[in-house]
C-alpha cells in the first residue's frame, strides 16, 4: 500500500522567531567579543560560541524569571 504525505501548514509565532533571531545575533556578537578578548586566536570558535550561548541563555533565563 502506497502511503502519501499530506502537506500541513506549519504555524509559527513571528514574535518567537524574532526572539530566536535576536538570541542568535546576541550569541554571535558575544562569541566574537570572546574571540577578540582571547587575542583573536583561531581554532577556538566552538569554545567561544558555547560560552557565549551559555551566557546569553543564562541572561535570558534570569530576565524571564524576574
Amino acid at each position: 500500500m502506497k502511503q502519501t504525505l499530506t502537506s500541513t501548514p506549519i504555524r509559527t509565532d513571528a514574535r518567537k522567531q524574532e526572539t530566536s533571531g535576536d538570541t542568535l545575533e546576541h550569541i554571535r556578537l558575544r562569541a566574537y567579543e570572546l574571540f577578540e578578548q582571547h587575542g583573536r586566536e583561531h581554532g577556538r570558535d566552538l569554545d567561544h560560541w558555547l560560552q557565549a550561548e551559555a551566557e546569553v541563555t543564562q541572561r535570558s533565563a534570569r530576565r524571564a524569571a524576574a
